[in-house]
């Protein structure tokens, strides 16, 4: 459906992840009116001869710089030239459809005081599937300088043609180009999506969690709702394993491995990292995203130096939630060795159907051991801050590297959860009495798994059957609609 907006307020977070998935956009005439009324207001502050900084100065070292009127006339254009230096990976369709939704945001609010038609001409790119390629590493400026001269060099006659069905793009005037590259809007779109990897990696851990109980009988005390008392995150993912988990009267031991009884704790923390990267979002979306800002101060409107580069909030975001995911995904490859162990399982060893002559899965379980060892380390916040720009910019977040670690933890966690649904899927083979104690669609779910793989518990390249199930996990299994 198309998201209309008729303030800045109508390109909220769930707006924001509609249009990243391919939702087009529509901005009301009233809207586009008043952007050209706060424009004009704003060129005519101008036109009084105030020293702006990035429209009648240069940048960075260089902001003592006064600009003459013919290089002010180009200076927008300009500055989407020699910043532009990066390169591939690029971000994906869909987080540059989320980049474009921020960055329309955060204008839609006034502070930027950019055109109207620079506002349509971001719709049309969204209309089109006219993206750009935007680095997504590499950016050690202050702020996302570097990345975001990617993003809009076709305006500066740079870069890759953009196929926009003939659409001319707009000539950017005084204020337009530093705003293009002012704020974080490429961290807070990722911050966005990440959060919906969270929820989506939350609902398949459950369900891979709730069938290691089944399969294992493990003692359901810590599951138990009494166990959660004044933890509403525990509560709530302690009910979403109890809608698979039924009781057990008679546990195989009296304690299940710690990976397994720690299940809840894992799941909690997730949430909570989820929640906070909403909130780092809704906050972004909320906030003054400009630099400078034409802004209304207790001496009238005018144009205001702000810190709205520095993604500290984002940075901080990311790194807290790589490194929820990252134990998350070493406790899984905890879970999936002990589903290895018949000392545990009373299942034969390693899964094999034939202990000795075949190996069974412990080469899936080095797998899964190698992606969270690759993914482990320091956060891009304990980073040393580095001078640049001649020692303007003297600290930065890295924020978009902490972006990309983060990404790269989920998809650890992805290959771990395949590795562990491939096991359970080998002792539910061997073992299909104990499914007895499932309750709700844990069966169906882990039939859904069943249909993705070749059917026999013989050994075989089990890697080609953990892409199976990778694919699988990517196209939503286990994972209920939710909201932002």
């Amino acid at each position: 459906m198309t998201v209309v907006v008729d303030g800045p307020e109508d390109l909220d977070r769930r707006a924001v992840l509609a249009v990243a998935h391919g939702a087009p956009v529509r901005l009301t005439d009233a809207l586009l009116g008043r952007l050209a009324a706060g424009r004009r207001t704003a060129l005519a502050a101008l036109a009084d001869g105030p020293d702006v900084y990035g429209v009648t100065t240069g940048m960075g070292a260089l902001s003592d710089t006064r600009l003459d009127a013919a290089e002010q006339a180009d200076h927008s254009r300009r500055l989407m030239l020699a910043r532009a230096v990066g390169g591939p990976p690029y971000l994906s369709r869909t987080e540059t459809r989320a980049l474009l939704a921020v960055r329309l945001r955060m204008f839609l609010a006034g502070d930027a005081a950019v055109s109207a038609g620079l506002c349509s001409w971001l719709v049309t790119l969204l209309d089109h599937d006219a993206l750009p390629d935007v680095p997504r590493t590499g950016s050690g400026a202050a702020g996302e300088i570097l990345p975001l001269a990617h993003a809009w060099g076709h305006l500066a006659g740079v870069g890759r043609p953009l196929d926009t069905g003939g659409a001319e793009p707009p000539r950017l005037g005084p204020k337009e180009g530093i705003a293009l590259l002012a704020g974080v809007p490429t961290a807070t779109a990722l911050a966005a999506l990440r959060g919906t990897d969270l929820d989506r990696l939350v609902a398949q851990t459950t369900v891979v969690a709730a069938a290691g109980i089944v399969l294992l009988g493990a003692s359901r005390d810590p599951y138990l709702p009494a166990v959660a008392r004044g933890d509403a995150e525990l509560a709530a993912v302690l009910a979403g394993l109890g809608e698979y988990v039924g009781p057990l009267a008679e546990p195989r031991h009296l304690q299940a491995p710690v990976s397994v009884r720690v299940a809840g704790p894992v799941l909690a923390h997730l949430r909570r990292e989820e929640a906070r990267l909403g909130d780092v979002v809704d906050r972004a979306l909320a906030a003054v995203a400009d630099s400078p800002a034409y802004l209304s101060t207790e001496d009238g409107e005018r144009f205001v130096g702000t810190p709205s580069f520095h993604g500290l909030d984002h940075a901080a975001g990311f790194d807290a939630a790589r490194a929820a995911v990252v134990h998350a995904a070493a406790v899984g490859a905890a879970r999936l060795h002990r589903l290895l162990d018949p000392a545990v399982t009373g299942l034969p060893a390693q899964l094999s159907a034939d202990p000795g002559p075949q190996a069974g899965l412990t080469p899936v379980h080095k797998r899964a051991v190698a992606v969270v060892h690759e993914v482990a380390g320091w956060p891009a916040t304990h980073v040393s801050p580095m001078e640049t720009s001649n020692g303007q910019e003297d600290v930065q977040t890295f924020a978009l590297e902490a972006a990309e670690r983060l990404r790269l933890a989920l998809e650890a966690a992805e290959t771990v959860l395949a590795c562990e649904l491939l096991a359970l899927h080998q002792a539910r083979l061997l073992a299909p009495e104990r499914m007895g104690a499932a309750r709700g669609d844990l069966s169906l779910l882990l039939d859904q798994v069943s249909e993705v793989l070749p059917a026999g518990i013989e050994d075989r390249p089990w890697g080609e059957d953990v892409e199976r199930l990778r694919e699988l996990l990517r196209s939503g299994w286990a994972q209920r609609p939710s909201s932002p």
